[in-house]
């Protein structure tokens, strides 16, 4: 809460609640919770990725409070733009942190309340900073797989092979590997697209190592009542919300079983990013690295090695989603 009274200028909070009539604050949360329920609903259906409806949901409620608690229909450009200014001049975020802000602004308008702001080119926008991706060379990538052990060692071998991304990563399912043609179909993608990606030989053997070991795990996990994962949006109608089957079984599944939010059973879900994250972490320091490495730096290594001193302009086909 004390976030949110920062972000507030008294001045104009003033202005907004006598030029609109602020309401009780039992009648904004209620009117901010029927409203995040049709945001909810309206990005659902037009199938964004849960990364985008959280980013959502939370500018706009950060806007709401930001405007004094009133319902952004009573508001206008106006107030629109002094709260994206305030990002780009009083909070000082990044170009990409008040994009996101307007994006999020732009779908509530557009698309909820169903109408036009105009007067938006006069936001004071935070300039946006090129900078250079980070890079390791071959022997620092050795250094950083050296001192990680299990899954996670071969997850690292994959991004930096075969240019995944982290949480494409993560969400692979056993129906995504072709190990005799060394491919891999990377579903959903960034920007909603599939594409195809290359399979490294020198994986071939740890994988179909780690799939006898998954295997293990997922009939342990049937005689025990659970086995069953979430299926992609795109294939609800035809095999319904969760599967058995084991080609719809995560590649990379985590090492407990969890309820599930929505009816309770027992299911084994994917290894978290944020997991991923942070043993990568323990393994750049372990390795000594003086470069701000991330799991992502492994997918522009794998575009290094393949266009060796580009300046990242172009992106091979298999990199290009």
């Amino acid at each position: 809460m004390r976030a949110r009274r920062r972000l507030q200028r008294p001045t104009e909070l003033q202005e907004v609640r006598t030029r609109t009539g602020a309401p009780s604050q039992a009648a904004a949360e209620a009117q901010l919770s029927a409203l995040l329920v049709r945001i909810q609903e309206a990005i659902r259906s037009r199938h964004y990725s849960p990364n985008t409806e959280r980013s959502y949901v939370a500018w706009i409620r950060r806007f709401f409070y930001f405007s004094g608690q009133i319902h952004p229909e009573r508001l206008g450009a106006r107030e629109v733009r002094g709260f994206l200014s305030h990002l780009g001049s009083d909070a000082n975020v990044s170009a990409a942190t008040q994009n996101q802000a307007f994006n999020a602004l732009l779908f509530l308008y557009r698309h909820v309340l169903d109408r036009k702001l105009l007067g938006l080119d006069q936001i004071v926008r935070a300039k946006r900073t090129c900078r250079r991706p980070v890079v390791l060379s071959r022997e620092e990538v050795r250094l950083v797989l050296d001192h990680l052990r299990g899954p996670h060692r071969l997850m690292a071998a994959l991004m930096y092979g075969s240019g995944l991304r982290l949480r494409e990563c993560c969400t692979l399912r056993i129906q995504d590997l072709d190990l005799d043609r060394r491919q891999i179909r990377v579903r959903d993608a960034k920007g909603r697209r599939d594409r195809v990606t290359l399979l490294p030989a020198r994986l071939v053997a740890a994988l179909r190592q780690h799939l006898d070991e998954v295997k293990l795990l997922h009939e342990a996990d049937l005689a025990a009542g659970a086995g069953s994962v979430s299926i992609a949006p795109a294939h609800v109608l035809e095999h319904g919300r969760f599967h058995h089957g084991w080609p719809w079984q995560w590649l990379f599944p985590a090492s407990r079983v969890r309820a599930d939010r929505s009816g309770g059973e027992r299911r084994r879900p994917h290894i978290h990013p944020s997991l991923m994250q942070r043993e990568f972490a323990i393994a750049v320091r372990a390795a000594r690295l003086r470069k701000p490495a991330t799991c992502h730096t492994l997918r522009h290594c794998a575009g290094s090695r393949i266009m060796p001193g580009s300046a990242f302009r172009a992106r091979p086909t298999w990199l290009s989603a």
